[in-house]
């Protein structure tokens, strides 16, 4: 686990500070959020940063690196917020592909790397929510393929995407993982907009045909892709989280220092002072949470590294509860308007929070671990 920054970790991190600036800064998000939500431009933009191209394995075109540097890229865009797919297809859809690898891999993972391919995982359920140890969707056997049947819900950018990547369970009632093209006859779309500004799409499979090749890996690997594609999303939720906790920790410190009463800044006040140093304890110590769970996300033991990132996200949690609603009193009733960027944050902060389960969700499974140990 590396507690600073590489090399190419800065380099890269300076490169995507100078794309926010510059390519994306805060009124050019929020009227993306407010339109289609999503800009080709971007997205093209950090294909050529090498966003896209960073976990993909050399092999397939990509640069090979390492979790831990796709993880501190998400923490540097963090305050950005981009709405463009950097999580659920640079990160969790190619690690997904890369861990399953066979011919779905090999005809993805290339055009994914130069940017010209979105995938993102379709995992969660109506009935079940994040619980998705046993999905409903059906993966039956047809011909020499498989007939997919079931709905997802919250699957992110779902509308951008080409391909799907769709848990189900099997004939055997085993889970397996499939490759499903957006455009494949059978499979219908609903999007709408989440709290935080991102599409998501809510994803009808109505008997559609796949090849054998579609499905992902080989015979019994579906649930340790599920399980690892679980602990990667929550160290991400824990960068991303990070990232953002800091930027509305100097947001909070540079108006209280600007903003005037009494012929005096308010950050004056000892009262204030006290909530502030509240708010930067609560981002060291998610801080530290959130470099554990990227040091742990490819860890070997499947419980271990389970227990861990519920941890991790359980105490991440609470900071974003915590810093976000902070922030927002302490800017006052102006903390809460569209035009202030900490009220953008707020929302992504608290989606954050309840994403993957909320801070008694991951306690409860870190307990359950714990009593199987």
């Amino acid at each position: 686990m590396q507690w600073q920054a590489t090399d190419e970790q800065r380099q890269l991190a300076d490169a995507l500070q100078r794309f926010i600036q510059r390519d994306y800064p805060f009124e050019h998000r929020r009227a993306l959020s407010a339109g289609s939500g999503f800009s080709a431009q971007a997205w093209g933009l950090l294909a050529q940063l090498g966003i896209t191209a960073l976990l993909v394995p050399e092999a397939h075109g990509g640069l090979g690196a390492s979790t831990q540097d796709g993880l501190h890229a998400v923490q540097v865009l963090a305050p950005a917020m981009p709405l463009e797919p950097v999580v659920a297809s640079s990160l969790l859809a190619t690690h997904l592909l890369a861990m399953a690898a066979g011919p779905v891999a090999h005809h993805w993972l290339p055009r994914m790397a130069e940017g010209k391919a979105i995938a993102t995982p379709a995992h969660f359920e109506v009935d079940t929510g994040f619980a998705t140890e046993q999905p409903h969707t059906r993966a039956d056997r047809a011909g020499p393929g498989y007939a997919l049947s079931g709905a997802k819900t919250l699957v992110l950018q779902a509308p951008f995407a080409d391909v799907l990547l769709v848990s189900a369970r099997t004939h055997d009632d085993t889970v397996a993982w499939f490759a499903v093209e957006r455009d494949r006859p059978g499979v219908s779309l609903r999007g709408y907009p989440l709290l935080d500004g991102q599409q998501a799409a809510d994803v009808q499979f109505d008997a559609v045909q796949l090849p054998p090749e579609a499905r992902l890996g080989h015979a019994g690997q579906g649930v340790a892709l599920r399980d690892g594609l679980r602990d990667l999303w929550l160290a991400a939720l824990c960068a991303e989280a990070v990232g953002l906790l800091q930027a509305t920790l100097d947001a909070t410190v540079a108006y209280l220092n600007t903003r005037q009463q009494f012929g005096q800044p308010i950050g004056r006040f000892q009262a204030l002072q006290q909530r502030a140093v509240d708010m930067w304890m609560e981002v060291e110590q998610a801080r530290s949470m959130a470099l554990m769970a990227a040091g742990f996300a490819g860890h070997q033991d499947v419980g271990v590294r389970a227990q861990v990132l519920a941890a991790s996200k359980a105490r991440v949690s609470q900071a974003c509860r915590f810093v976000s609603q902070q922030a927002v009193q302490l800017h006052g009733g102006m903390g809460m308007t569209d035009e202030m960027q900490v009220s953008h944050w707020f929302k992504r902060l608290t989606t954050i929070e309840l994403w993957l389960g909320d801070s008694d969700a991951q306690l409860q499974r870190f307990a359950r671990g714990a009593r199987a140990a």
